[in-house]
């Protein structure tokens, strides 16, 4: 079958690399024609790019697939659907980003309308998907997925103060509480390392967590920022740290951390929307309120100096994502692409 994806193909232009990229990899290896789009970075171009590709495509693809966020991306996607409509194209709509449901709250007959007009409509965790029960009778949970060979796993035993912090520098993921958990922990660690990397997002957050990394001057040192990396260098990034740091205000089910599982590294995480639902407190990760760096600090100590607790939950974190391997999760999105384009489902209606 051939499979229009519509989303943010970003990752050439130095965006992220999204979700949608590698489902578009993992689709052609499995035998399947995938068209994609949009990789532009202007607002408006994407979005006709995207209206665009999915009218002048019609002949060529069987179904199509739709990431769906909150905000001005909302709006979008209902561009994008009325045109599948239009050219009488099944869809099937993806759940993202932790304010989705904040957003269904302010529209929810917008937010029922759309959903109820896709064949199938899936979110990538169960935190999603209950949040968003109230505006559709059936959700499939299909996991971020990975491909977990290419991340080697090191047991951490005994750990040592070297942690990375690995997201977009924007504002929803509140980088600055990194540099305040260093500041925390560096008079008693004199050999601690922070690694940060990631695309700056272009809110200022980037510009903050430097600048007040260098108001603290004893931070010298400490405290590193490596930019946007590559997808396929992320292993070997993470593998320059024991401890790896979730900032975030607002989440869902971050690949990032994912990946940090799958490492082997102790994660530290706030306790916000998703995380608690992929992250398990005291046994695969350490979950801590938002905005708190005396309780991160705190958390990362516990790491540090407290007997067999960064090797539990080093082991058990590779032990869950096992479950998010490419291997367990595709068959599952090619049957879902085959039920869409047959019409066995019925999306929010089943």
């Amino acid at each position: 079958m051939t499979v229009l994806l519509v989303g943010n193909f970003l990752s050439e232009s130095g965006g992220t690399h999204g979700v949608c990229e590698e489902l578009a990899v993992r689709l052609e290896d499995a035998g399947c024609r995938v068209i994609t789009v949009s990789r532009s970075r202007a607002r408006l171009r994407r979005l006709c790019e995207m209206v665009g590709a999915v009218w002048h495509h019609q002949r060529e693809y069987e179904v199509a697939h739709v990431d769906l966020f909150s905000g001005d991306a909302f709006f979008w996607a209902e561009a994008v659907c009325w045109t599948l409509r239009r050219a009488r194209k099944p869809y099937v709509l993806t759940l993202h980003g932790g304010r989705l449901p904040q957003f269904a709250h302010r529209w929810p007959r917008r937010v029922r309308r759309l959903l109820a007009s896709a064949a199938i409509v899936t979110a990538p965790s169960n935190y999603l998907r209950e949040r968003m029960l109230p505006y559709c009778a059936r959700i499939v949970v299909q996991p971020n997925a990975l491909e977990l060979a290419r991340y080697e796993f090191r047991a951490r035993a005994q750990p040592k103060p070297r942690l990375v912090w690995l997201r977009a520098f924007h504002e929803i993921y509140n980088p600055a509480l990194a540099v305040g958990v260093i500041r925390r922990l560096v008079p008693d660690y004199p050999a601690l390392r922070l690694l940060m990397a990631g695309p700056d997002k272009g809110d200022g957050s980037l510009e903050r967590a430097r600048r007040l990394a260098g108001q603290n001057g004893f931070l010298d040192g400490h405290i590193a920022f490596r930019g946007s990396i590559d997808k396929r260098a992320v292993p070997r990034f993470l593998q320059e740290g024991d401890v790896f740091l979730n900032t975030a205000n607002t989440d869902n089910t971050p690949v990032s951390v994912i990946e940090a599982m799958a490492c082997g590294l102790c994660v530290v995480s706030t306790n916000v929307d998703g995380l608690p639902f992929l992250l398990e407190d005291e046994r695969d990760a350490l979950l801590v309120a938002p905005g708190d760096a005396q309780a991160m600090s705190a958390a990362v100590r516990r790491i540090l100096t407290e007997p067999g607790l960064a090797l539990r939950l080093s082991e058990n974190a590779r032990r869950k994502v096992e479950a998010f391997d490419w291997s367990m999760v595709l068959p599952g999105w090619l049957s879902i692409f085959e039920e869409a384009m047959i019409g066995r489902s019925n999306g929010c209606g089943a």
